[in-house]
């Protein structure tokens, strides 16, 4: 039995029994996946998948059992070698982030060229997705943290770090009513124009729509996106008003538009890094994580990340203040 097998089973089991995938996913090929797979079995003396003609059905019981030591054994082998590269210093890497597109838009920039100026040899991918599809991709081992945004509490998943808070504006041509007469909409108001927002207002659960209902109004959602240009595209287009991230809107390219701020009844939202559990980050990381939150100690990060120490964050700033302190830097 080989660590290389037992990744090549994980990844048949995340790639939904699809050999094709799987292969992809462990850049190996398919018949030297498939004899692997077979070499395994035969060691263990049961199968770990049952099979319809020469098709993966599903995972046995005993399959089961066994990823689940597997995927543990993975994360230690992980974790060593992390904390080998650590200890060598070695300034070669790779770093995959998964996190929604306004993060990734207006957010990451600076913090990723901070990264880059200390670590050259770090490539870094971004996984933009849906803020349903974050943390799934943290908890299937795709992604080395996630960041992502609450209006409540911090999300689950692993170990929460607040970095910055925000609001959110109101987002308007420059002929609108609210901008000519230079008002500050309250939700009342809010409520009889057609909206333009984040494809998570729609659900029953998100802070918008709890905000509209608690004085019992109804947004009229004319349209949702996952991403904040489009959201700015339909407002230019005349589609309603939009509703988005402070970070979103920048006065050198939105100089058409007009943002207001946002009724207080809608709350400040949180931006949060989610790292995975017992896990040995790579000191670039830990970099990346500072130059967002750069209001948190490194040595605590460490402490908390090592089970040394519980959670006693100190208060987010504000993302006026975070992107003040990273352009100083930059």
């Amino acid at each position: 039995m080989t660590l290389t097998q037992l990744r090549y089973f994980a990844a048949i089991a995340d790639s939904g029994l699809n050999i094709t995938q799987a292969a992809e996913r462990v850049h190996a090929t398919q018949p030297g996946l498939s004899k692997q797979l077979k070499q395994l079995e035969d060691e263990l003396g049961f199968l770990l998948f049952a099979r319809k003609g020469r098709s993966l059905e599903s995972i046995t019981p005993a399959g089961v059992q066994v990823l689940a030591h597997a995927r543990r054994l993975l994360a230690e082998a992980a974790n060593i070698r992390s904390y080998a590269a650590n200890q060598r210093r070695d300034g070669h890497g790779r770093l995959v982030l998964a996190t929604t597109h306004t993060q990734a838009r207006f957010v990451l920039p600076p913090a990723i060229s901070q990264l880059k100026q200390a670590y050259p040899r770090v490539s870094v991918h971004l996984l933009p997705s849906s803020e349903g599809e974050v943390l799934e991709l943290l908890a299937r081992g795709e992604s080395d943290f996630a960041l992502i945004s609450t209006a409540g509490e911090a999300p689950a998943g692993g170990i929460a770090v607040p970095l910055f808070r925000w609001k959110r504006v109101v987002l308007v041509q420059r002929a609108h009513a609210f901008a000519r007469n230079h008002i500050v909409p309250t939700l009342a108001q809010l409520a009889t124009q057609p909206l333009v927002s984040y494809e998570s207002s729609v659900r029953p659960e998100s802070s918008l729509r709890r905000a509209f209902a608690e004085t019992g109004l109804e947004p009229q959602l004319a349209m949702t996106a996952s991403d904040a240009d489009l959201i700015k595209t339909y407002v230019r287009a005349g589609l309603g008003v939009g509703l988005l991230a402070e970070m979103a809107v920048s006065e050198r390219e939105d100089t058409d538009l007009v943002a207001l701020p946002a009724p207080a009844a809608i709350p400040e939202c949180i931006a949060w890094a989610v790292l995975p559990r017992e896990r040995v980050l790579r000191d670039y990381t830990i970099e990346l994580l500072h130059a967002l939150a750069p209001q948190i100690d490194q040595r605590d990060l460490q402490r908390v990340l090592a089970g040394n120490q519980e959670p006693d964050w100190p208060e987010p700033p504000s993302w006026s203040e975070l992107s003040e302190a990273l352009k100083q830097v930059a």
